[in-house]
Protein backbone atom coordinates (compact mmCIF):
# COMPACT_ATOMS: atom_id res chain seq x y z
CA UNK A 1 0.00 0.00 0.00
CA UNK A 2 1.49 2.98 -1.12
CA UNK A 3 2.00 6.00 1.79
CA UNK A 4 1.11 9.59 1.70
CA UNK A 5 3.66 12.40 2.19
CA UNK A 6 3.23 15.06 4.17
CA UNK A 7 4.78 18.14 6.73
CA UNK A 8 2.38 17.83 9.40
CA UNK A 9 -0.44 14.91 9.75
CA UNK A 10 -3.21 16.07 12.86
CA UNK A 11 -4.49 13.25 14.38
CA UNK A 12 -7.98 14.84 15.47
CA UNK A 13 -10.13 17.31 14.19
CA UNK A 14 -11.67 18.72 17.29
CA UNK A 15 -10.77 22.92 18.39
CA UNK A 16 -6.90 21.94 19.14
CA UNK A 17 -6.72 19.56 15.66
CA UNK A 18 -8.60 21.53 13.21
CA UNK A 19 -7.18 25.15 14.23
CA UNK A 20 -3.44 23.45 14.65
CA UNK A 21 -4.10 22.08 10.80
CA UNK A 22 -5.72 25.28 9.94
CA UNK A 23 -2.64 27.27 11.21
CA UNK A 24 0.42 25.07 10.04
CA UNK A 25 -1.45 25.40 6.21
CA UNK A 26 -1.50 29.40 6.59
CA UNK A 27 2.36 28.78 6.71
CA UNK A 28 2.95 26.73 4.11
CA UNK A 29 3.26 23.22 5.31
CA UNK A 30 1.40 20.55 3.50
CA UNK A 31 -1.00 19.24 6.24
CA UNK A 32 -3.58 15.54 6.56
CA UNK A 33 -5.67 15.50 9.55
CA UNK A 34 -7.11 12.37 10.55
CA UNK A 35 -10.60 11.90 12.19
CA UNK A 36 -12.00 9.32 13.57
CA UNK A 37 -15.68 10.63 13.21
CA UNK A 38 -17.23 10.69 10.74
CA UNK A 39 -18.28 14.38 11.49
CA UNK A 40 -15.24 16.72 11.73
CA UNK A 41 -15.04 19.12 15.11
CA UNK A 42 -14.49 16.66 17.72
CA UNK A 43 -16.57 16.56 21.14
CA UNK A 44 -16.47 20.30 21.55
CA UNK A 45 -18.70 20.65 18.15
CA UNK A 46 -20.53 17.45 18.07
CA UNK A 47 -20.96 16.98 21.82
CA UNK A 48 -20.22 19.27 23.97
CA UNK A 49 -19.41 23.17 23.77
CA UNK A 50 -21.85 23.94 21.03
CA UNK A 51 -24.74 22.02 21.21
CA UNK A 52 -24.68 22.27 25.48
CA UNK A 53 -24.43 25.84 24.70
CA UNK A 54 -27.45 26.01 22.36
CA UNK A 55 -29.92 23.82 24.59
CA UNK A 56 -28.72 26.24 27.29
CA UNK A 57 -29.78 29.11 25.59
CA UNK A 58 -32.90 27.68 24.63
CA UNK A 59 -33.54 26.64 27.93
CA UNK A 60 -32.85 30.00 29.35
CA UNK A 61 -35.52 31.92 26.66
CA UNK A 62 -38.28 29.12 27.99
CA UNK A 63 -37.58 29.93 31.27
CA UNK A 64 -37.79 33.81 30.98
CA UNK A 65 -40.46 33.42 29.37
CA UNK A 66 -42.32 31.53 31.67
CA UNK A 67 -40.74 33.38 34.87
CA UNK A 68 -39.57 36.77 33.75
CA UNK A 69 -41.63 38.22 31.21
CA UNK A 70 -44.41 39.40 33.27
CA UNK A 71 -41.80 41.77 34.87
CA UNK A 72 -41.03 43.51 31.90
CA UNK A 73 -45.41 43.92 30.74
CA UNK A 74 -45.23 41.01 28.52
CA UNK A 75 -47.89 39.16 28.70
CA UNK A 76 -47.71 35.08 27.55
CA UNK A 77 -50.05 32.96 27.11
CA UNK A 78 -50.60 29.16 26.30
CA UNK A 79 -46.77 28.75 26.54
CA UNK A 80 -45.35 25.04 25.71
CA UNK A 81 -41.97 22.85 25.61
CA UNK A 82 -41.94 21.32 22.16
CA UNK A 83 -38.44 19.21 23.19
CA UNK A 84 -38.03 17.29 19.70
CA UNK A 85 -37.84 20.76 17.92
CA UNK A 86 -35.71 22.37 20.57
CA UNK A 87 -33.14 19.37 19.85
CA UNK A 88 -33.83 19.54 16.48
CA UNK A 89 -32.54 23.02 16.64
CA UNK A 90 -29.19 22.06 18.62
CA UNK A 91 -28.70 19.51 16.18
CA UNK A 92 -29.20 22.16 13.01
CA UNK A 93 -26.57 24.47 14.80
CA UNK A 94 -23.93 21.48 14.98
CA UNK A 95 -24.20 20.10 11.62
CA UNK A 96 -23.72 24.03 10.29
CA UNK A 97 -20.53 24.23 12.18
CA UNK A 98 -19.41 21.18 11.60
CA UNK A 99 -19.19 21.35 7.90
CA UNK A 100 -17.75 25.14 8.37
CA UNK A 101 -14.82 22.97 9.26
CA UNK A 102 -14.85 20.90 5.91
CA UNK A 103 -15.22 24.54 4.06
CA UNK A 104 -12.01 25.88 5.99
CA UNK A 105 -10.48 22.83 5.32
CA UNK A 106 -11.10 23.07 1.99
CA UNK A 107 -10.30 26.86 1.30
CA UNK A 108 -6.54 25.84 3.36
CA UNK A 109 -6.15 23.17 0.66
CA UNK A 110 -5.65 20.32 3.99
CA UNK A 111 -6.42 17.13 3.22
CA UNK A 112 -9.33 15.57 5.43
CA UNK A 113 -9.40 11.84 6.31
CA UNK A 114 -11.74 9.52 7.81
CA UNK A 115 -10.45 6.33 10.01
CA UNK A 116 -8.63 5.66 13.16
CA UNK A 117 -5.11 6.30 13.28
CA UNK A 118 -2.42 4.19 14.87
CA UNK A 119 1.00 4.77 14.67
CA UNK A 120 3.78 2.14 13.26
CA UNK A 121 6.06 4.52 13.10
CA UNK A 122 7.39 8.06 14.45
CA UNK A 123 6.69 9.48 11.32
CA UNK A 124 4.38 6.72 10.31
CA UNK A 125 0.19 6.36 10.89
CA UNK A 126 -1.75 3.78 9.45
CA UNK A 127 -5.95 4.36 8.75
CA UNK A 128 -8.58 2.13 9.47
CA UNK A 129 -11.54 2.76 8.25
CA UNK A 130 -13.82 2.32 5.22
CA UNK A 131 -10.49 2.70 2.60
CA UNK A 132 -7.55 1.58 4.77
CA UNK A 133 -4.06 4.14 3.66
CA UNK A 134 -1.03 4.92 5.09
CA UNK A 135 0.25 8.60 5.70
CA UNK A 136 4.02 9.77 6.62
CA UNK A 137 4.84 13.66 7.90
CA UNK A 138 8.07 14.76 8.75
CA UNK A 139 5.90 15.99 12.03
CA UNK A 140 2.75 13.79 13.72
CA UNK A 141 0.60 16.22 15.87
CA UNK A 142 -1.71 14.07 18.46
CA UNK A 143 -4.90 15.86 19.28
CA UNK A 144 -7.36 13.55 20.02
CA UNK A 145 -8.88 15.00 22.85
CA UNK A 146 -10.88 13.69 25.82
CA UNK A 147 -13.90 11.15 26.94
CA UNK A 148 -16.24 11.26 30.09
CA UNK A 149 -14.71 9.69 33.32
CA UNK A 150 -16.86 6.44 33.72
CA UNK A 151 -17.40 5.38 37.55
CA UNK A 152 -17.12 1.42 38.14
CA UNK A 153 -19.79 1.76 40.79
CA UNK A 154 -22.06 3.55 37.65
CA UNK A 155 -21.57 2.44 34.59
CA UNK A 156 -22.79 4.39 31.89
CA UNK A 157 -25.88 2.70 30.18
CA UNK A 158 -27.11 5.10 27.99
CA UNK A 159 -30.38 5.48 29.09
CA UNK A 160 -30.63 5.66 33.17
CA UNK A 161 -27.06 6.32 34.04
CA UNK A 162 -25.65 8.67 31.17
CA UNK A 163 -22.52 10.84 30.54
CA UNK A 164 -22.70 14.25 29.07
CA UNK A 165 -23.14 13.05 25.53
CA UNK A 166 -26.98 11.58 26.24
CA UNK A 167 -27.54 14.61 28.90
CA UNK A 168 -27.85 16.05 26.12
CA UNK A 169 -29.90 14.25 23.86
CA UNK A 170 -32.65 12.67 26.44
CA UNK A 171 -35.90 12.35 24.94
CA UNK A 172 -37.74 13.75 27.67
CA UNK A 173 -37.57 15.95 30.23
CA UNK A 174 -36.88 13.72 33.12
CA UNK A 175 -39.07 14.12 36.98
CA UNK A 176 -36.16 14.08 38.24
CA UNK A 177 -32.34 14.56 37.10
CA UNK A 178 -29.22 13.33 39.92
CA UNK A 179 -25.87 15.07 38.84
CA UNK A 180 -23.07 14.07 40.27
CA UNK A 181 -19.93 16.15 39.74
CA UNK A 182 -20.41 19.88 40.88
CA UNK A 183 -18.52 20.90 37.88
CA UNK A 184 -18.89 23.06 34.82
CA UNK A 185 -20.39 20.06 33.09
CA UNK A 186 -22.56 18.65 35.80
CA UNK A 187 -23.76 22.83 36.55
CA UNK A 188 -24.84 23.48 32.82
CA UNK A 189 -26.84 20.19 31.95
CA UNK A 190 -28.39 20.52 35.62
CA UNK A 191 -29.15 23.94 34.54
CA UNK A 192 -30.95 22.90 30.64
CA UNK A 193 -33.32 20.11 32.75
CA UNK A 194 -34.20 22.64 35.98
CA UNK A 195 -35.01 25.15 33.25
CA UNK A 196 -37.26 22.61 31.31
CA UNK A 197 -38.83 21.65 34.42
CA UNK A 198 -37.21 18.75 36.28
CA UNK A 199 -36.26 18.53 39.66
CA UNK A 200 -32.46 18.46 39.80
CA UNK A 201 -30.24 17.91 42.97
CA UNK A 202 -26.25 18.01 41.81
CA UNK A 203 -23.99 16.00 44.52
CA UNK A 204 -20.48 17.38 45.00
CA UNK A 205 -17.49 15.43 46.91
CA UNK A 206 -15.70 18.67 47.63
CA UNK A 207 -17.47 21.48 49.96
CA UNK A 208 -18.01 23.52 47.30
CA UNK A 209 -19.05 23.45 43.32
CA UNK A 210 -16.97 24.77 40.61
CA UNK A 211 -13.62 23.13 42.01
CA UNK A 212 -10.69 25.27 40.77
CA UNK A 213 -12.50 28.48 40.30
CA UNK A 214 -12.17 31.21 43.27
CA UNK A 215 -14.18 30.30 46.65
CA UNK A 216 -16.05 32.91 47.31
CA UNK A 217 -17.56 33.77 43.65
CA UNK A 218 -18.29 29.80 43.41
CA UNK A 219 -20.25 30.41 46.72
CA UNK A 220 -22.10 33.35 45.15
CA UNK A 221 -22.70 31.40 41.97
CA UNK A 222 -24.21 28.27 44.53
CA UNK A 223 -26.48 30.41 46.06
CA UNK A 224 -27.50 31.51 43.07
CA UNK A 225 -28.52 28.23 41.72
CA UNK A 226 -30.29 27.56 44.97
CA UNK A 227 -32.49 30.27 44.50
CA UNK A 228 -33.64 29.05 41.34
CA UNK A 229 -34.36 25.28 42.59
CA UNK A 230 -31.07 23.39 42.17
CA UNK A 231 -31.11 21.07 45.24
CA UNK A 232 -26.82 20.72 46.24
CA UNK A 233 -25.28 18.07 48.60
CA UNK A 234 -22.24 18.79 49.00
CA UNK A 235 -19.01 16.97 50.78
CA UNK A 236 -20.90 14.15 49.50
CA UNK A 237 -20.09 10.85 47.65
CA UNK A 238 -21.30 7.94 45.34
CA UNK A 239 -21.46 4.79 46.73
CA UNK A 240 -23.80 2.97 44.38
CA UNK A 241 -25.78 3.08 41.37
CA UNK A 242 -28.60 1.04 40.41
CA UNK A 243 -30.82 1.25 37.34
CA UNK A 244 -34.10 -0.44 37.02
CA UNK A 245 -37.00 0.23 34.41
CA UNK A 246 -38.51 3.07 36.00
CA UNK A 247 -35.57 4.88 37.55
CA UNK A 248 -32.04 4.57 39.10
CA UNK A 249 -31.86 4.53 42.90
CA UNK A 250 -27.94 6.03 44.26
CA UNK A 251 -26.33 5.30 47.34
CA UNK A 252 -24.57 8.52 48.65
CA UNK A 253 -22.44 9.32 51.59
CA UNK A 254 -22.21 12.90 53.14
CA UNK A 255 -21.73 14.59 56.15
CA UNK A 256 -24.76 13.14 58.15
CA UNK A 257 -23.86 9.77 56.77
CA UNK A 258 -25.63 7.58 54.23
CA UNK A 259 -28.45 8.20 52.16
CA UNK A 260 -30.53 7.10 49.39
CA UNK A 261 -32.09 8.97 46.26
CA UNK A 262 -34.23 8.01 43.73
CA UNK A 263 -34.41 9.74 40.06
CA UNK A 264 -35.45 9.17 36.52
CA UNK A 265 -31.87 9.67 35.50
CA UNK A 266 -28.53 10.13 36.53
CA UNK A 267 -25.64 12.28 35.02
CA UNK A 268 -21.96 10.89 36.02
CA UNK A 269 -20.48 14.61 35.15
CA UNK A 270 -17.24 13.96 37.18
CA UNK A 271 -14.65 14.84 34.65
CA UNK A 272 -12.79 13.47 31.37
CA UNK A 273 -9.74 11.62 30.62
CA UNK A 274 -7.13 12.01 27.97
CA UNK A 275 -7.92 9.83 24.91
CA UNK A 276 -5.52 7.76 23.77
CA UNK A 277 -7.02 4.46 22.82
CA UNK A 278 -5.64 2.77 19.97
CA UNK A 279 -3.18 4.71 18.98
CA UNK A 280 -0.59 2.37 19.37
CA UNK A 281 2.07 4.89 21.48
CA UNK A 282 3.91 1.79 22.50
CA UNK A 283 4.64 0.53 19.29
CA UNK A 284 6.87 4.58 19.06
CA UNK A 285 8.28 4.22 22.49
CA UNK A 286 5.99 7.09 23.97
CA UNK A 287 5.01 6.98 27.46
CA UNK A 288 1.81 8.15 29.46
CA UNK A 289 2.00 9.53 32.87
CA UNK A 290 0.07 8.63 35.58
CA UNK A 291 -3.04 10.62 35.44
CA UNK A 292 -2.81 9.19 31.02
CA UNK A 293 -1.48 12.27 29.91
CA UNK A 294 1.49 13.13 27.31
CA UNK A 295 4.12 14.79 28.42
CA UNK A 296 5.75 17.70 26.30
CA UNK A 297 8.09 20.35 26.35
CA UNK A 298 7.36 24.19 25.96
CA UNK A 299 7.63 23.77 22.18
CA UNK A 300 4.57 20.45 22.78
CA UNK A 301 7.32 18.11 21.15
CA UNK A 302 6.89 14.76 23.07
CA UNK A 303 10.07 12.88 23.89
CA UNK A 304 9.64 11.28 20.65
CA UNK A 305 11.53 12.87 18.15
CA UNK A 306 8.52 14.49 15.30
CA UNK A 307 6.04 13.66 17.80
CA UNK A 308 4.00 16.90 19.41
CA UNK A 309 1.03 16.90 21.63
CA UNK A 310 -1.72 19.24 22.70
CA UNK A 311 -5.31 19.91 24.26
CA UNK A 312 -6.86 17.39 26.88
CA UNK A 313 -4.21 14.88 26.15
CA UNK A 314 -1.75 17.41 27.67
CA UNK A 315 -1.29 18.57 31.27
CA UNK A 316 -3.59 21.52 31.97
CA UNK A 317 -7.26 22.46 32.11
CA UNK A 318 -9.42 20.67 29.35
CA UNK A 319 -10.99 23.77 27.16
CA UNK A 320 -11.40 23.36 23.70
CA UNK A 321 -9.76 27.92 24.05
CA UNK A 322 -6.81 26.62 25.88
CA UNK A 323 -6.30 23.72 22.72
CA UNK A 324 -6.92 26.10 20.32
CA UNK A 325 -3.88 28.52 21.22
CA UNK A 326 -1.93 25.12 21.92
CA UNK A 327 -2.50 24.55 18.17
CA UNK A 328 -1.45 27.72 16.93
CA UNK A 329 1.78 27.71 18.83
CA UNK A 330 2.62 23.81 18.36
CA UNK A 331 2.11 24.77 14.37
CA UNK A 332 4.30 27.82 14.49
CA UNK A 333 6.60 25.96 16.91
CA UNK A 334 6.63 23.53 13.73
CA UNK A 335 7.45 25.77 11.09
CA UNK A 336 10.01 27.66 12.87
CA UNK A 337 8.27 30.51 14.78
CA UNK A 338 8.44 30.95 18.55
CA UNK A 339 5.00 29.88 19.32
CA UNK A 340 3.42 30.23 22.98
CA UNK A 341 0.66 30.16 25.11
CA UNK A 342 0.02 32.31 28.36
CA UNK A 343 -1.58 29.94 30.46
CA UNK A 344 -2.05 32.58 32.99
CA UNK A 345 -4.61 34.20 30.91
CA UNK A 346 -7.01 31.90 30.19
CA UNK A 347 -10.35 32.34 30.98
CA UNK A 348 -12.63 29.71 32.61
CA UNK A 349 -16.57 29.96 31.98
CA UNK A 350 -19.27 27.84 34.16
CA UNK A 351 -21.82 28.76 31.12
CA UNK A 352 -24.92 28.99 33.89
CA UNK A 353 -27.52 31.37 34.86
CA UNK A 354 -25.91 33.81 36.10
CA UNK A 355 -22.55 32.87 34.38
CA UNK A 356 -19.28 32.48 36.23
CA UNK A 357 -16.12 33.57 34.58
CA UNK A 358 -12.43 33.56 36.06
CA UNK A 359 -9.24 34.28 34.08
CA UNK A 360 -5.65 34.42 36.32
CA UNK A 361 -4.88 33.52 39.92
CA UNK A 362 -8.05 33.01 42.55
CA UNK A 363 -7.74 34.53 46.15
CA UNK A 364 -6.84 31.40 46.97
CA UNK A 365 -3.95 30.56 44.75
CA UNK A 366 -2.16 33.54 45.03
CA UNK A 367 -2.26 33.44 48.82
CA UNK A 368 -0.64 29.83 48.16
CA UNK A 369 2.31 31.68 46.38
CA UNK A 370 2.44 33.77 49.08
CA UNK A 371 1.90 36.88 47.32
CA UNK A 372 0.28 39.94 49.20
CA UNK A 373 -2.77 41.10 47.33
CA UNK A 374 -5.64 43.79 47.33
CA UNK A 375 -9.06 42.82 46.45
CA UNK A 376 -12.00 45.15 45.00
CA UNK A 377 -15.57 43.61 44.33
CA UNK A 378 -18.51 45.72 42.74
CA UNK A 379 -21.72 43.99 42.63
CA UNK A 380 -24.57 44.27 39.83
CA UNK A 381 -26.91 45.11 41.83
CA UNK A 382 -24.87 48.77 41.23
CA UNK A 383 -24.86 48.07 37.76
CA UNK A 384 -27.47 50.34 35.57
CA UNK A 385 -27.08 47.88 32.83
CA UNK A 386 -27.99 44.85 35.12
CA UNK A 387 -30.96 46.27 36.46
CA UNK A 388 -32.12 47.22 33.48
CA UNK A 389 -32.20 43.73 31.97
CA UNK A 390 -33.23 42.37 35.37
CA UNK A 391 -30.52 40.34 35.95
CA UNK A 392 -28.56 41.34 39.11
CA UNK A 393 -27.75 38.24 40.84
CA UNK A 394 -23.50 38.40 41.22
CA UNK A 395 -20.59 40.77 40.95
CA UNK A 396 -16.95 41.19 39.74
CA UNK A 397 -13.68 40.69 42.00
CA UNK A 398 -10.64 42.07 40.91
CA UNK A 399 -7.34 40.65 42.72
CA UNK A 400 -4.16 42.63 42.76
CA UNK A 401 -1.01 42.55 43.31
CA UNK A 402 -0.57 44.78 46.65
CA UNK A 403 2.77 46.23 46.11
CA UNK A 404 3.21 46.51 42.20
CA UNK A 405 -0.92 46.67 41.64
CA UNK A 406 -1.03 44.30 38.57
CA UNK A 407 -3.90 42.21 38.05
CA UNK A 408 -3.29 38.63 38.67
CA UNK A 409 -7.15 37.54 38.41
CA UNK A 410 -10.83 38.48 37.92
CA UNK A 411 -13.47 36.73 38.62
CA UNK A 412 -17.18 37.48 37.01
CA UNK A 413 -20.46 35.91 38.42
CA UNK A 414 -22.88 37.82 36.18
CA UNK A 415 -25.22 38.46 32.98
CA UNK A 416 -22.71 37.96 30.27
CA UNK A 417 -19.35 37.11 32.29
CA UNK A 418 -18.34 34.60 29.37
CA UNK A 419 -18.06 38.26 27.07
CA UNK A 420 -17.31 40.81 29.71
CA UNK A 421 -14.24 38.19 30.73
CA UNK A 422 -12.27 38.82 27.46
CA UNK A 423 -11.63 42.37 28.84
CA UNK A 424 -9.81 40.87 31.71
CA UNK A 425 -7.96 38.64 30.01
CA UNK A 426 -6.66 41.00 27.92
CA UNK A 427 -5.85 42.95 31.10
CA UNK A 428 -3.60 40.21 31.89
CA UNK A 429 -2.21 39.11 28.84
CA UNK A 430 -0.60 43.03 28.58
CA UNK A 431 0.25 43.20 32.65
CA UNK A 432 -2.44 45.58 33.09
CA UNK A 433 -2.47 47.02 37.01
CA UNK A 434 -6.27 47.71 38.50
CA UNK A 435 -5.59 51.27 38.00
CA UNK A 436 -5.23 50.78 34.25
CA UNK A 437 -8.43 48.98 33.99
CA UNK A 438 -10.25 51.86 36.07
CA UNK A 439 -8.63 54.92 34.29
CA UNK A 440 -10.31 53.14 30.90
CA UNK A 441 -13.70 54.46 29.79
CA UNK A 442 -15.92 52.28 29.66
CA UNK A 443 -19.48 52.74 27.89
CA UNK A 444 -22.56 53.85 29.86
CA UNK A 445 -24.37 51.94 30.98
CA UNK A 446 -22.79 48.73 30.01
CA UNK A 447 -22.17 45.38 32.15
CA UNK A 448 -18.76 45.90 31.70
CA UNK A 449 -18.47 48.97 34.08
CA UNK A 450 -19.25 46.66 37.17
CA UNK A 451 -15.32 45.64 36.00
CA UNK A 452 -14.13 49.04 36.16
CA UNK A 453 -15.50 49.84 39.27
CA UNK A 454 -14.41 46.42 40.65
CA UNK A 455 -11.00 47.66 39.39
CA UNK A 456 -11.57 51.07 41.33
CA UNK A 457 -12.59 49.21 44.55
CA UNK A 458 -9.08 47.78 44.57
CA UNK A 459 -7.64 51.61 45.50
CA UNK A 460 -10.65 52.02 47.71
CA UNK A 461 -12.69 54.21 45.34
CA UNK A 462 -15.35 53.10 43.59
CA UNK A 463 -17.74 55.51 42.06
CA UNK A 464 -21.04 54.03 42.88
CA UNK A 465 -21.02 52.20 45.46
Amino acid sequence: MAASAYDLIVIGSGPGGYIAAIRAAQLGLHVACVEKDSTLGGTCLNIGCIPSKALLESSERYHQASHDFAAHGIQVSGLGLDLAKMMTRKDGIVRALTRGVGSLFKKHKITSVTGMARFSAPDRVEIAGAAPQTLTAQHILIATGSAPVELPMARFDGRRIVSSTEALALPAVPKRLIVIGGGAIGLEMGSVWSRLGAEVLIVEMLDRIAPGMDQQMGTMLLRALQRQGLQFQLGTTLKSAAADADGVTVGLSGPKGASEERGDVLLVAVGRRPFTDGLGLETIGLTLDQRGRIPVDAHYATSVPGVYAIGDVIPGLMLAHKAEDEGVAAAENIAGLPGHVNYDAIPNVVYTAPEFASVGLSEEEAKSRGIAVRIGSFPYTANGRARSIGETEGGVKVIADATTDRVLGIHIVGPHASDVIAEAALAIEFAASSEDIGRTVHAHPTLAEALKEAALAVDGRPLNL
